[in-house]
């Protein structure tokens, strides 16, 4: 079940400032200082080192390009939109996924718990006043649950890795995009034009992405009526959608809202990448805090 997933390094974020303190009102540097090595002292997102893990990201990529179809997509998206799982609270969802430690990841070998906790802490301590963005940190990768038994156990391929729209052309920034070639959407004259099903400025909630835990956890997140604002739901869905925050690509489908929210976007990655290290989180000190935030921002029992 395990499987070592490349992810393009983020570049610099771009330093913006606007006075205030909600969504609207964006402090983008933040203060954060992207370290110089991960937890094993080498540079992020480095597969040189390494031929055989190399060669293992890239059948895993051509495993992903060539079955994550829009058929695949629609069909993964009734399957578990349906939410009919199981019924448990965020926390146990946080419990249930720390049986994983995530192999997809180089530069951190410990359990979920510790990435999910690193992050949100990081970015409280720089932006104290966002509690939502806190919460955030802490649930974006919940969707990785689908990897487990009672979740169908899926495939890796079909949980981790970066993300795409389907529907439309492959932008060429894709990792390996070689292996598109081989998916079956990429000959259909429906789906590979630049629009393909979708339309300018349709908005990226329209637009089906490959499936994931990205996609699942915001579906999770949406349908339980979460009160965390529209920005939240943007990071949950599109922070492993690289082509679009690391290389501006697909930006023509986007609206005017997603193009606010992707602000936040780029505030999120940097800690979602560079908080890793092997420093542990004091889990029994600040889950009291994290609780409330669940408590404020989502019911007791979710719908999975």
């Amino acid at each position: 079940m395990t499987i070592t997933i490349e992810q393009p390094q983020l570049d610099a974020v771009a330093e913006m400032r606007k006075a205030g303190g909600d969504t609207g009102d964006l402090v983008l540097d933040g203060g954060f200082v992207v370290p110089d090595s991960n937890a094993f002292g080498n540079t992020f997102r480095n597969y040189d080192a390494d031929s055989e893990r190399k060669e293992t990201v890239e059948d895993f990529y051509r495993m992903n390009h060539i079955r994550q179809t829009h058929e695949f997509v629609a069909r993964m998206r009734g399957e578990y939109g349906r939410l009919e799982k199981t019924e448990m609270g965020i926390w146990d969802c946080i419990e249930l996924l720390n049986e994983f430690i995530d192999d997809s990841d180089p530069d951190l070998d410990m359990p979920q718990i510790e990435h999910l906790l690193q992050t949100a802490e990081a970015i409280r301590k720089d932006y104290p006043d966002e509690d939502w963005l806190h919460l955030t940190g802490l649930i974006h990768d919940l969707g990785k649950v689908l990897l487990h038994p009672s979740f169908g156990e899926l495939p890796q391929w079909a949980v981790v890795g970066d993300t795409f729209p389907v529907g439309c052309a492959y932008d060429e920034c894709n990792v390996h995009f070689k292996y598109f070639k081989e998916n079956p959407d990429y000959h259909n004259p429906k789906y590979n034009t630049k629009f393909g099903v979708y339309s300018e400025g349709c908005g990226l909630e329209n637009v089906l992405m490959s499936w994931g835990h990205d996609d699942y956890m915001y579906l999770v997140a949406k349908e339980n009526k979460t009160t965390l604002p529209s920005a939240a739901l943007f990071i949950i869905r599109y922070h492993s959608f690289y082509p679009l925050h690391k290389h501006g690509a697909y930006m023509h489908l986007m609206n005017d809202e997603d193009k606010e929210n992707l602000k936040w976007l780029h505030v999120f990655n940097k800690y979602d990448l560079y908080s890793k290290s092997n420093a542990r989180i004091d889990v029994d000190k600040v889950k009291p805090y994290y609780m409330s935030l669940i408590e404020k921002y989502f019911p007791a029992k979710l719908r999975w």
